[in-house]
């Protein structure tokens, strides 16, 4: 399933630091389809594909979530326009 990964980010450098580390980290399975900031850097938008929410859940705070608040959602892909395979 595709993890829509919605994050309002408080510490833009540490964020992303973290989740430079997270991506070679991936779990078995798991692959990372996008991964996007807003211009002044205090939104974040990733895509991961992976077996469930809660497993990107687990992952993604554990390197990033000291640095963000985040919200997690299974992406409605049979309506998506763009995304990822």
């Amino acid at each position: 399933m595709h993890v829509l990964v919605v994050s309002t980010v408080s510490d833009d450098a540490a964020f992303w630091s973290g989740l430079k580390k997270a991506h070679a980290e991936l779990p078995n399975g798991a692959r990372w389809k996008l991964a996007v900031a807003s211009e002044d850097g205090t939104k974040a938008v990733n895509v991961i594909t992976h077996d469930s929410v809660e497993g990107v859940r687990e992952f993604f705070e554990a390197h990033a979530g000291a640095h963000a608040t985040t919200e997690y959602f299974e992406a409605d892909a049979a309506n998506a326009v763009g995304l990822p395979r």
